[in-house]
This record gives C-alpha cells, sequence and structure tokens, in this order.
C-alpha cells in the first residue's frame, strides 16, 4: 500500500478560484510528465523541488486539455509525506477537480484514503503520533476556541 501512488483533491468541493490535486508516491513525477504541457516559456527541471510551472492538464489518450493550471513539484524526503509530491493547482470548481483526478486515476494513481497523506507523513516519520492527531483536530475544528484547546 505504501508503494503505490494516491491521489486526491484536497480543497472542498464546490465553487472557488482556486482548487488543488495532490499526488503523493514514487510515481508522481512520472504522471505528471504524461497529462502536463508547459507553456513555450516553461521549461521543466524534473530534478528540482519546490518549483512552480504554469501550463495544461490534458488526457493523454485524445490530447484534450482539461485546465489551465499551475503545477508544483516536490522532491522526497523534504515533502509533507516524505515521497515525491506534485500539486496541480486548477481552477475551483468540480468539472475540472473531477476530471484532472479522473486523468491521474486512469495512469494508475490509486484514490487516496481519507487522512491517507498524514498517515504516509507519520508512518514516513515526517510527524509523530500526536501531530497526527493534531492534523485531525485542525481540520475538524469548527471555532478559533476549539483550535486553542
Amino acid at each position: 500500500m505504501m508503494d503505490d501512488t494516491i491521489v486526491a483533491i484536497s480543497t472542498p468541493i464546490g465553487e472557488s478560484g482556486i482548487g488543488i490535486v495532490r499526488i503523493s508516491g514514487k510515481n508522481s513525477f512520472p504522471l505528471a510528465k504524461k497529462i502536463f504541457t508547459p507553456s513555450k516559456k516553461s521549461k521543466i527541471n524534473w530534478s528540482s523541488s519546490f518549483k512552480v510551472y504554469y501550463g495544461w492538464i490534458s488526457d493523454p489518450e485524445n490530447g484534450e486539455r482539461i485546465d489551465e493550471v499551475l503545477l508544483t513539484l516536490m522532491k522526497a524526503p523534504r515533502t509533507y509525506t516524505r515521497e515525491d509530491i506534485v500539486e496541480i493547482n486548477c481552477h475551483g470548481g468540480l468539472v475540472p477537480l473531477r476530471e484532472t483526478l479522473e486523468v491521474c486515476l486512469k495512469l494508475g494513481a490509486r484514490l487516496a484514503e481519507p487522512g491517507e497523506f498524514t498517515k504516509r507523513a507519520f508512518l514516513n516519520g515526517r510527524i509523530d503520533l500526536a501531530q497526527a492527531e493534531s492534523v485531525l483536530d485542525i481540520i475538524k475544528a469548527k471555532t478559533e476556541k476549539s483550535l486553542q484547546l
């Protein structure tokens, strides 16, 4: 399970300016290479980390463009999961997020379970158990007071 590449929509579904699809695992960069086309001005350095590139996500089966995006590459081990991570910042809303997610799934990524990015961070020694539990508390917090507890 830890050897596979996972993908999930990391922002709430709804109307918004930006939505994020996150990919983590050893095949995240090869997967991104198949679906991302940089703008003519962008030269991608796949060996660099924490770089952002402008371009498009496309379906490799038919070449159809899905969305105009910003793609961020983050190399292991200096990431949340201590695995290679790709974050795709696409337009918010259901259609671009769902289609970006679906193309990743078609190329072999597995849909992440709820909390799986944090689980990987814990299992890979990035965070301890108390920190992992704190992440859940922060996500579930409804008020500023509950964040302080």
